[in-house]
C-alpha cells in the first residue's frame, strides 16, 4: 500500500516510485504513515543527464513524511507534504545562494584559495583525478606528493607527471583524499561498488535492545521538541541533517575539535538552531565529558572515521545508552574496501561515473548545482533518523542509520540518464526560484533558501540562528 501521490508532474510515476521505495525502506510494519506527499514538477530542469530534481524531491518528501508520521504517532492528524521540484534544485545549491551580511557565504572562507584548488586535474595517462585541498591537512598531503605549492596551475603542472591511479594511491597513503574519474561501467564492476550495491541508500538496523520511548513533545509542532541530539559532524551533509532536526525542535549540541574547525561560512550555513561546544576526544577528561553527553542523548550523529577505536562506535553508544539512535555518514562505507579512506561529495561523483556522465565538452564535470550528495544525503539521513525514532517508540531498541555518499550517487544513477542532446540546451540555474529568508545571527544577517517543504495544516518552521564554535559548555 502506498501513502504517496504526485500532482502536476511530467513523469509523476517515476518520482512516486522513488518516494515509495524510501517509504518501504523506512516503514514500521503495521504502522503505516497516513500522510501523503505531493511533488510539483519533475526533471529535466537543468542541463544534467541525471534526474537531480526527482531524486532530491523524493528525499525531501521522505523526510517530511517521517516528520508528519512522528506527529501522527503522537495523535496529530495526517498531513499533505508538498515539495516543488524547482525548490529541490535550489536546495542542492543552497551553499551558493546564502549570504552573510550581504556577502556570498562561499566567499567567506578563511583561506580564499582553498576551494579554488579543488578541481579535476589531468594526468599523464590522459585520465582525470579530482584533488581536494580545502583543509590544511588535505592540502599538505596533495602538495607533499606533488612537490608543489598550493596553486591550481602548479598542481596541474605536477599532476601531468603521474598516472592517475598511482596519484590517487599516493595522495590517500599520504593522508589526503582523491578520486580518479571512472566510468559508470568501470565503477560498477569494482569491489567497492559491489559492496555498496548490497546496501540500501538508507541503511536502518536494530543494533541492541532498548525501551520503547515515545517523544513527549511529538504532539506539539514542531514535533521534535524533547529530542536531544549529539552532533559530531563536519562540512555539509552531517551538519545539514542535524540542522533539519534542530529546525523541527530538537536540542542539538554540535561538538568539534578546537584545532580542526570548519570554516566560519560553513558554521553560518549549517549551524542554524544548534549550540556549539568544543571537545578533543584525545583528551581523557574531554572524552569523558562527551561520553556523559552521549549517555543522555536520544540521537548521536557522526561523520568521522575511526570512532570505534575511540570507544564511540554505534555498538559502544548502544551499550552506553540503550535506545539511542546513531546516524553515521561516510563517503565509501565504514567497513567496506575503502572504509579507511576519507571522502567528499565531489570525490563520490568522480569515482562512481557521475562526473564522467556530466561531461559535455571532453572534460568531466560536477552537476550544474555543483553539490549533490551533501544536501541529498542530509535529507536521507535525517529521514532515516526520524524513522528510527518512530521504531524506537513503537517497538523499542537501539538503532543505527547509515548513509554513504557514493551509494547516494549510485541511487541517483539507477533510474537511468537523459540523452545529453535533450538536456544540453536547458539553462543552468542562476537566480534562485525558491523563497529566501533572513535570520539575524552573531555572524550578521544570514539570507538563505527557506526549508523546501510545506505542510497542509501547520506552518513550516524557519531555520534557527547559528552560534559560533565553542560558544556553549559541553552539557545539556
Amino acid at each position: 500500500m502506498t501513502n504517496t501521490y504526485l500532482h502536476d508532474a511530467v513523469d509523476g510515476a517515476r518520482t512516486a516510485s522513488v518516494i515509495n521505495e524510501l517509504d518501504t525502506l523506512l516503514a514500521v510494519e503495521g504502522h503505516p504513515i497516513r500522510s501523503r506527499a505531493t511533488v510539483v514538477g519533475s526533471d529535466p530542469l537543468v542541463p544534467s543527464p541525471h534526474r537531480l530534481a526527482d531524486a532530491t524531491s523524493a528525499a525531501i518528501a521522505a523526510f517530511g513524511l517521517q516528520i508528519a508520521g512522528i506527529a501522527e504517532d503522537a495523535g496529530r492528524a495526517p498531513q499533505t507534504v508538498t515539495v516543488t521540484a524547482e525548490d529541490a534544485i535550489d536546495q542542492l545549491r543552497a551553499a551558493y545562494l546564502t549570504t552573510v551580511s550581504g556577502v556570498p557565504a562561499a566567499h567567506l572562507t578563511e583561506d580564499p584559495r582553498a576551494l579554488g584548488n579543488n578541481d579535476f586535474y589531468q594526468c599523464r595517462d590522459g585520465r582525470w583525478i579530482f584533488l581536494i585541498t580545502a583543509y590544511a591537512g588535505l592540502r599538505d598531503a596533495v602538495c607533499r606528493v606533488l612537490n608543489c605549492p598550493p596553486f591550481p596551475d602548479r598542481i596541474a603542472d605536477a599532476a601531468v607527471h603521474w598516472d592517475a591511479y598511482a596519484l590517487e594511491d599516493a595522495v590517500v597513503a599520504g593522508g589526503g583524499v582523491a578520486a580518479v574519474v571512472r566510468s559508470t561501467e568501470e565503477w560498477r564492476t569494482s569491489e567497492m561498488a559491489r559492496y555498496l550495491l548490497g546496501r540500501g541508500v538508507i541503511e536502518l538496523e536494530q543494533i541492541g535492545p532498548g525501551p520503547r520511548e515515545a517523544l513527549p513533545g511529538g504532539s506539539d509542532w514542531p514535533p521534535l521538541s524533547s529530542l536531544r541530539v549529539a552532533d559530531l559532524t563536519h562540512v555539509i551533509a552531517g551538519p545539514v541533517s542535524t540542522r533539519l532536526l534542530a529546525t523541527f525542535g530538537a536540542d542539538v549540541m554540535h561538538v568539534s575539535r578546537p584545532d580542526l574547525p570548519d570554516p566560519m561560512s560553513m558554521v553560518a550555513m549549517t549551524g542554524g538552531g544548534k549550540r556549539n561546544a568544543f571537545a578533543d576526544l584525545r583528551n581523557a577528561e574531554q572524552s569523558d565529558a562527551f561520553r556523559r553527553l552521549c549517555s543522555e542523548a536520544d540521537v548521536v550523529v557522526d561523520s568521522y572515521r575511526g570512532m570505534d577505536r575511540r570507544g564511540f562506535g554505534a555498538h559502544d553508544l548502544a551499550a552506553l545508552r540503550p535506545g539511542v539512535v546513531v546516524c553515521e555518514y561516510h563517503c565509501w562505507g565504514a567497513d567496506g574496501p575503502w572504509g579507511e579512506r576519507g571522502g567528499f561529495d565531489q570525490l563520490a561523483c568522480s569515482a562512481t561515473g557521475f562526473a564522467e556522465s556530466e561531461n559535455f565538452d571532453g572534460r568531466p564535470s560536477l552537476p550544474p548545482t555543483y553539490l549533490l550528495n551533501d544536501y541529498l544525503a542530509a535529507y536521507l539521513g535525517a529521514a532515516g533518523t526520524v524513522a528510527a525514532l518512530r521504531r524506537r517508540a513503537i517497538v523499542g531498541g537501539s538503532w543505527r542509520v547509515r548513509v554513504n555518499l557514493a551509494r547516494v550517487c549510485m541511487w541517483v544513477q539507477d533510474p537511468g540518464l537523459f540523452d545529453q542532446d535533450d538536456v544540453a540546451a536547458l539553462p543552468r540555474p542562476r537566480q534562485p526560484r525558491i523563497d529566501l529568508v533572513t535570520v539575524d545571527s552573531p555572524f550578521g544577517p544570514i539570507t538563505e533558501p527557506v526549508l523546501p517543504l510545506a505542510f497542509s495544516d501547520v506552518p513550516t518552521p524557519v531555520w534557527g540562528a547559528p552560534r559560533p564554535l565553542g560558544s556553549s559548555p559541553l552539557q545539556w
